[in-house]
């Protein structure tokens, strides 16, 4: 196209045209920063005076900050009040051998871990009763570190009694068959 033919100068047109308005718009963008910095300016130190001085809104924020409860340990502010409550009895309960077993000893020796000998391995077993039973129960509570593998003090479960870990073993031998 040349020049005298009509839409030859519209992509200059069109160039200048969105430079303006881009101008334009950085410009009422820049204005609209200024004013909302000039206004906080000008109104913090009056918002800041409000907002500590207002009741109700003290009272809304104490509201939302107010724990949930409270601890009271003054066993005489407690009795005063009638809020005493006897503890609650705990119950003791021990743990069969094959609980015991399920719950600490099966993930080794089910699996043959460490060199633990695995639950029914009659030859594994042998070996070790010959010892002698106390010997095998003080391995089990105490823990053992021999050639064969690490057994840890009462399989690693420190929370369970000393007859709980004898059942285990009890449990254990008896599988043997």
């Amino acid at each position: 196209m040349d020049a005298g033919q009509p839409g030859a100068n519209v992509n200059g047109q069109d160039r200048k045209f969105f430079d303006v308005f881009f101008m334009v718009l950085v410009i009422l963008a820049g204005i609209a920063v200024g004013l909302f910095g000039l206004s906080r300016f000008v109104a913090a130190p009056v918002q800041t005076e409000w907002m500590q001085t207002d009741e109700r809104l003290r009272a809304q924020v104490e509201e939302r900050i107010r724990p949930i409860g409270r601890l009271v340990t003054d066993e005489a502010a407690l009795e005063e009040r009638g809020e005493v409550m006897e503890p609650a009895a705990t119950v003791a309960t021990t743990l069969t051998g094959p609980q015991v077993y399920n719950t600490a000893c099966t993930s080794c020796h089910s699996a043959g871990i460490a060199g633990a000998p695995r639950t029914g391995d009659t030859a594994a077993w042998r070996e070790r009763i010959a010892q002698g039973m106390d010997i095998l129960y003080q391995h089990s509570i105490e823990g053992f570190l021999g050639e064969a593998g690490y057994m840890p003090p009462k399989g690693g479960r420190l929370d369970l009694s000393d007859e709980e870990i004898i059942a285990a073993v009890d449990f254990m031998i008896e599988e043997i068959g």
